[in-house]
């Protein structure tokens, strides 16, 4: 955007006169800050120069946004004033289920606690601006709610009841802590007990709940799928195609053009694969090394979106406001139309396919010593299962008989590959924690037939390192050719957390001294140290808890997790439109061009860290829905399991073998009184001292199942080896059994 000097006090400077050349929400604010109380439009618009019609009025639009987001605040007066400089402060709410709601600051900062009378007029989610009235009794800031800003719920999915001639929503919603008032006419064919979506058609006030309208009946509570129905809407995930991106996908060639394939680096020789998942439909990237004299040669195609999907186009459009594919249990909403996902765009075996290639000379020591990037058309040599590729590695030879020798050449090199950056991995310090991940069985109904836990092999950290080696060649290429683009970055963490993490090792006889600057390789020390112990579980977890979150920016800090100074995401733009953007970025590099400006990426890099939490909520949610379905009929079975969690009310348990996870709540340990110990995350009994630790191996029985609260309730059966069982309570083995895990 163009922008000139304004007029200022002094008279010196230019006038806004044109649309274009609208001085910019900076230069708002600081003639705001000069004219030193808030001012009206006309004002405003004196003391910045913008004459003429048109320009006042995208003036006063802008002015308008600015008070939307929090920036300005309008007083009744119909002036404008700077929100900090009235000490007003934006943020979202957070609300809790009790009434009582905290704010987040958008600038960072404590919480801002709101009583319940101040939070009756929000729901969670809602930008406000708070005033903060003063402290607490344990110096926490408290406030009073001045305005809200934007609201965060437009409709409301949960469950309709009827109560005496009343017709109310509960929200599936957790974190929303008030029902949806539904008139008697304005609950359509909705019958008690079934999951609807309700507009909200008046929000809440001071004195009144929110009062809404049903607008669509998702059925019963209990129908197969359900769960991701709810999701889809709770968390407002776009998942219709609008019909000019249905168009634009069915206009988009089934094979790459003569033309285009003429143009480029011509690799459909080159015995590249794709390494995925067995349910995998959508292939980004394939794979092939080969030994040269100083170490490898590892080429990375990744496939080529960009060609496909061009900026501000309607398929553009729509996989910015999606962000992201999200990944549930039993389906999947892509980023783009299957016609991309899983056709043209997808690499699969033996199909000619457009692609951005990442070739990199990596030495014996996994250091890469030389990149490049290039277009290519390529044709993959065989679509690869994780699991089958490692048992081929581990001997089985016979379960990737149909591979040609080529391919059989470039997977034993690729492990060798892999053993390499692993050793360059742990030189630098970078953490390695493996999750487990919960993989469901449904039966012909659709209904959950087993959970179980899937483990990760060398087949994975073969192609994640690879992954990672391809992500910061990008980095470091735009960065050397300071090309703007959205970069992932992983702060270090809190100096509190730090210290409190600090104190817990102490605590286990870990030495681990972070000092002021923290290092990533002291926590690869500590968990090193914990590996062969038996509370690694419990040092594992208090570390992951100490971290903050990844997210994507147009300035690069570097990712603290794995030690690296320069890392972006530029390997799956099928699924992930900030890989989208490294691609344009780095397209724009090779023709000497540029692309989007640093503004434009900085609320583009916010917006898709913003769809990341969503989907990792949505899917969240999903999972925790089909683990209380999978449990419901098992109430007063027995299982073994270990405690993964541990707070002021209770334990939490994760069963083994099925990867199901429940509280015990403190009433039903062993009689005693428990203090939470929270830099040791332990239970422990004042009078009896038994305690209850991350890690710990118990026995427990299913006391309850929740659906709507996703909750799972246990009791404990066996606690420490001399601690009895209680006498009574719940099923004997008998019809079902005792289950041994």
């Amino acid at each position: 955007m163009r922008q000139k000097r304004p007029r200022n006090a002094s008279g010196s400077g230019g006038e806004f006169e044109h649309v274009d050349d609208l001085p910019s929400r900076t230069a708002i604010a600081d003639a705001l800050a000069e004219i030193a109380q808030p001012g009206d439009l006309i004002e405003l618009a004196r003391h910045l120069a913008v004459n003429g019609e048109a320009a006042r009025a995208a003036l006063e639009r802008r002015v308008r946004a600015m008070t939307r987001d929090g920036q300005l605040v309008e007083t009744r007066a119909g002036r404008f004033g700077l929100a900090e400089r009235m000490e007003l402060i934006p943020g979202r709410v957070l609300a809790h289920r009790d009434g009582y709601a905290f704010v987040r600051p958008e600038r960072g900062g404590d919480d801002i606690y709101l009583a319940p009378r101040e939070a009756q007029r929000t729901l969670h989610g809602d930008k406000v601006l708070v005033r903060v009235a003063g402290l607490d009794r344990r110096n926490r800031p408290y406030g009073h709610l001045v305005e809200i800003l934007e609201r965060a719920h437009e409709r409301i999915v949960g469950r309709y009841f009827r109560d005496r001639g009343f017709g109310f929503v509960v929200p599936d919603n957790r974190h929303l802590h008030q029902d949806v008032l539904i008139p008697a006419d304005a609950a359509g064919d909705a019958h008690d007990g079934q999951i609807v979506v309700a507009v909200i058609e008046q929000q809440p006030e001071r004195h009144t709940q929110p009062v809404g309208r049903v607008v669509e009946i998702l059925g019963e509570h209990m129908a197969p799928g359900m769960e991701i129905e709810i999701a889809i809407r709770s968390y407002n995930l776009p998942c219709e195609w609008p019909a000019e991106v249905t168009r634009a996908a069915a206009e988009i060639p089934v094979a790459p053009t003569a033309d285009e394939i003429a143009r480029r680096r011509d690799l459909r020789e080159l015995p590249l694969v794709t390494i995925d998942g067995a349910d995998a439909r959508d292939f980004d990237d394939a794979l092939f090394a080969r030994r040269t004299a100083h170490g490898f040669m590892l080429y990375v195609a990744i496939a080529d979106v960009a060609h496909y999907v061009r900026p501000d186009a309607a398929l553009d459009a729509e996989a910015v406001r999606r962000g992201t594919s999200v990944y549930f249990p039993d389906r999947v909403i892509p980023m783009l139309p299957e016609a991309l996902s899983n056709g043209i765009c997808s690499l699969v075996p033996d199909e000619e396919r457009l692609a951005l290639v990442c070739e990199m000379s990596i030495d014996n020591s996994g250091e890469v010593r030389r990149s490049r990037f290039y277009d290519a058309v390529i044709r993959s040599h065989a679509r690869l299962i994780y699991t089958d590729l490692q048992r081929w590695h581990d001997g089985e030879l016979a379960v990737l008989r149909g591979v040609d020798e080529a391919v059989a050449d470039s997977l034993t090199t690729l492990y060798d590959l892999y053993a390499a950056l692993r050793t360059a991995r742990e030189a630098r310090g970078a953490l390695d924690i493996d999750t487990v991940e919960p993989r469901f069985h449904f039966d012909e109904r659709g209904k959950i037939a087993s959970v179980e836990a899937t483990r990760r092999v060398d087949a994975h950290r073969l192609v994640e390192e690879c992954m990672i080696a391809a992500n910061v060649a990008a980095a470091r290429y735009l960065l050397r050719r300071k090309q703007p683009a959205l970069y992932r970055v992983h702060d270090a963490p809190a100096a509190d957390k730090v210290e409190d993490l600090e104190k817990f090792l102490r605590e286990l006889g870990l030495s681990a001294r972070f000092g002021s600057d923290v290092d990533v390789k002291t926590f690869a020390v500590a968990l090193d140290a914990a590996r062969e112990r038996p509370d690694r579980r419990l040092i594992e977890t208090v570390l992951l808890r100490s971290l903050k979150l990844a997210v994507y920016s147009a300035e690069n800090t570097g990712h603290f997790g794995l030690a690296l100074d320069a890392y972006t995401h530029f390997t799956s733009p099928i699924r992930r439109y900030p890989d989208l953007v490294v691609h344009r970025a780095l397209k724009a590099t090779l023709a000497g061009g540029s692309s989007l400006e640093d503004a434009a990426l900085a609320e583009l890099g916010a917006h898709c860290s913003m769809c990341e939490r969503r989907a990792d909520e949505a899917t969240r949610d999903a999972v925790a829905w089909l683990k209380c379905e999978f449990m419901q009929d098992k109430v007063g079975d027995e299982f073994t399991g270990i405690i993964a969690g541990v707070a002021e009310f209770g334990i939490f348990v994760e069963l083994d073998d099925i990867f199901v996870e429940g509280l015990v709540h403190v009433t039903e340990l062993p009689g005693d009184y428990y203090q939470y110990d929270a830099v040791q995350h332990v239970l422990r009994g004042r009078a009896r001292g038994l305690e209850f630790h991350i890690g710990k191996s118990v026995t427990v029985r299913v006391a309850r199942v929740d659906l709507d609260e996703r909750k799972i309730d246990f009791m404990l059966v066996e606690t420490v080896v001399g601690e009895p069982k209680p006498k009574d309570g719940g099923r004997k083995a008998g019809a079902r059994g005792r289950r041994k895990r």
